[in-house]
C-alpha cells in the first residue's frame, strides 16, 4: 500500500483544499495518532480535521484516489457553514452559541458515551471469548475420553479383522 499511497500524496500534494499526508505513529506522529483513535498500522483517516473519520474503502492507488477526488473538499463545518444545510448549520449555531464550559460538558458527555460503548464490547468479547475456552476445554476433554474409551484400539481390530478376512479368501 506505501507505493500507491506515496503516488496519492504526489498527485495531491498542490491542493490548496486536499491533504494527503502520512504519519508515523511509532515516532514523532505518535501523539497525533492517540488524539486520533489510530490503534492499528496502517490507518486512513479523511474529513474535518477535528473530527476526522476512518477510511474503509479499498487499499489500492485507485481506489484511494477515486475515494479522495469524491470525497476530500470542504464540507460543512464551523468554518464552512456555508456549506451546510438549514438542520446541521442550526445544529452548529446551537454549540456555537454554548459556553466553553457548557460545550466542554456536552463533549465529555458525549465522549463518556463512546468509552461506555467500546467497554460494553470488550466486556462482551471477553464473555465470548471465556464461553469459547470453555467449549474448546470441553471438546478436548471429550476427545480425550472417547480416545481413553479404546476408539484407536477398536480401529485398529476392526483393520486387522478386515485383513484376517481377506486372508481367509
Amino acid at each position: 500500500m506505501k507505493p500507491d499511497w506515496d503516488k496519492l500524496m504526489e498527485e495531491f500534494n498542490s491542493s490548496p483544499t486536499q491533504l494527503v499526508a502520512d504519519v508515523d505513529c511509532t515516532t514523532d506522529g505518535k501523539p497525533l495518532c492517540d488524539a486520533n483513535g489510530v490503534k492499528g498500522y496502517p490507518t486512513i483517516k479523511y474529513g474535518d480535521p477535528s473530527d476526522l473519520q476512518d477510511y474503509q474503502g479499498g487499499r489500492d492507488y485507485d481506489a484511494l484516489k477515486t475515494f479522495a477526488e469524491e470525497n476530500l473538499k470542504p464540507v460543512c463545518s464551523p468554518s464552512n457553514i456555508d456549506l451546510c444545510d438549514d438542520d446541521k448549520r442550526k445544529e452548529i449555531e446551537g454549540f456555537m452559541a454554548l459556553s466553553a464550559e457548557d460545550l466542554d460538558a456536552k463533549i465529555a458527555d458525549e465522549e463518556k458515551k463512546l468509552e461506555e460503548a467500546e467497554q460494553s464490547f470488550k466486556d462482551e468479547v471477553q464473555k465470548l471469548q471465556d464461553t469459547y475456552q470453555k467449549l474448546s476445554t470441553d471438546k478436548d476433554e471429550k476427545i480425550a475420553a472417547v480416545k481413553a474409551a479404546g476408539l484407536g484400539l477398536m480401529k485398529s481390530v476392526k483393520v486387522a479383522k478386515a485383513k484376517d478376512t481377506k486372508d481367509e479368501l
